[in-house]
């Protein structure tokens, strides 16, 4: 058995130090706070019977200054004992108080029991086990009066196995954390804040930087950013900026390269012209009111006769009634697919139509039946050209969402949506820029056609709104411009 003391600040501390040197198994012996802090006396290899027996023989130890029995006198009562038999009044007489008291402290198992100095012939003989012992045997078996120390029985379970794995479900106030100091919160976050004030300066610093090096491409970005043009695409557009300009208004380069990069549809070729034209899109989109659109302004340069409307929007109740009456205002024939086989039966049929325009089911990028839907209208129109409908009030992510989801048919160009219901166009405008997707119409209002707009006829007037929009934001911090544009900088 190993024991060794430990002093710490704290308990925690200490408990760390006899974890460290003695392992989890160590046991805790005692501990106690002092001057220096909490000093605790840890064992390994520990055996409980050694730890009393060393403890008794200490407090004999110190008992051994009490007076000392006549040898002769605690001779005879020991052989009595021995044989069993009660001494007698003259042995009783000749044994000293101290000896008498003794002898009764001295319990009849300890008295029979040989001690470690005996040799094998003393312990065959019970008589001769209690011969004359040296001074320093009676001392040992006549000890002063001490307060027993318990038995193993005595010892409660729990404290009995306490080593350093069991410790902290014991005594679970020992590991409680120390309570906060108010003083060094404060301090924290002032440390905080001086280091946000120093990352904002060092931050203008480096962009105040970067607008004298290029002033043209900074002023830019800040346009660009400030109409919400995502930072990936804004840096794309910005890497085009001439390094000298002619122009009085250098705010007229930001839109310039916007509507040279606006990635627009000149010629729809047989799109709405002829054919066979499918709008998807998510739910809410405008898809149906987009189809109606596009259908009457066929009519008033082609008339009716050459149109057909079909709906394969089967799951929503009433979907289709919406279709069927634009269908009955403008004189043309209207039916229904629930299916791709059935999909490509009715267009057998109506095979002798200029122009055919299918309006499809409503689902969400994350619909599991999404994946059918596109699948059917793959079966039943694969020659089918497809519009996608991008509402213009969708959030940046969102709408990188839905590209991806409907990217399976191969949108040929996209419609934008409800731009009158949107608060900004930046997130729109990125998301086709960021993809190639062509924009083949702007629908900026409910109004049948009115409110459908060529996008090539629209372009500036598409680039215009997105500034307008966010013509009273206020600007950006300059933290944004270093985190997104100048990051080696900003690390230099």
């Amino acid at each position: 058995m190993k024991i060794k003391r430990y002093t710490a600040v704290s308990m925690r501390a200490a408990l760390a130090l006899v974890r460290a040197e003695q392992g989890p198994d160590a046991v805790i012996l005692s501990s106690r706070r002092g001057e220096d802090g909490i000093e605790v006396i840890a064992a390994v290899d520990y055996d409980e019977g050694l730890f009393v027996e060393a403890k008794r023989q200490h407090a004999t130890a110190v008992g051994s200054d009490a007076p000392k029995p006549a040898p002769a006198a605690s001779t005879q009562h020991a052989a009595a004992a021995s044989r069993g038999q009660q001494p007698t009044a003259a042995q009783n007489k000749a044994q000293s108080p101290s000896s008498s008291g003794a002898s009764q402290n001295q319990s009849p198992a300890r008295a029979q029991t040989p001690t470690q100095t005996q040799t094998p012939a003393q312990m065959q003989t019970p008589a001769l086990a209690q011969a004359p012992a040296t001074a320093q045997t009676q001392a040992t078996a006549a000890p002063r009066p001490v307060k027993a120390t318990p038995s193993r029985k005595q010892i409660p379970a729990s404290f009995r196995k306490l080593t350093m794995a069991s410790l902290p479900a014991i005594a679970p106030e020992l590991f409680a954390a120390p309570p906060p100091d108010a003083g060094l919160g404060a301090m924290q976050r002032e440390l905080q804040d001086l280091r946000q004030m120093l990352e904002t300066g060092l931050a203008g610093m480096t962009w105040n930087d970067k607008r004298v090096r290029e002033p043209l491409k900074a002023r830019v970005l800040e346009e660009l950013t400030a109409m919400d043009i995502a930072p990936d695409v804004a840096l794309a557009l910005a890497a085009h900026t001439p390094q000298t300009t002619s122009l009085d208004d250098r705010s007229l380069i930001s839109l310039a390269l916007l509507v040279k990069h606006l990635p627009v549809v000149n010629d729809l070729g047989g799109g709405v012209s002829g054919g066979i034209t499918a709008v998807v899109g998510p739910t809410g989109a405008g898809k149906t009111t987009t189809i109606a659109k596009l259908a009457a302004r066929w009519c008033m340069q082609h008339g009716s006769q050459d149109l057909a409307l079909v709906s394969t929007d089967g799951y929503r109740i009433g979907a289709r009634d919406q279709l069927t009456t634009y269908a009955r205002v403008l004189g043309a024939p209207m039916h229904s697919a629930n299916s791709g086989m059935e999909l490509a039966r009715v267009l057998e049929r109506l095979k002798s139509k200029k122009l055919i325009l299918i309006d499809t089911a409503g689902m969400g990028p994350r619909d599991a039946r999404l994946t059918e839907q596109l699948a059917a209208l793959q079966l039943g129109a694969a020659r089918a050209r497809v519009l996608l409908a991008l509402p213009a009030q969708g959030e940046g992510h969102a709408l990188e969402e839905i590209v991806q989801a409907f990217a399976r048919v191969a949108p040929e160009a996209c419609v934008i949506t409800k731009v009158d219901e949107a608060a900004s166009l930046g997130a729109v405008i990125s998301t086709t820029l960021r993809r190639k997707l062509k924009i083949a119409y702007v629908c900026d209002g409910q109004r049948v056609p009115e409110d459908l707009h060529p996008a090539h006829q629209k372009r500036v007037w598409l680039v215009r709104a997105a500034l307008n929009l966010k013509a009273g934001a206020p600007p950006r911090d300059p933290a944004y411009f270093v985190r997104n544009f100048d990051r080696a900088n900003a690390h230099a």
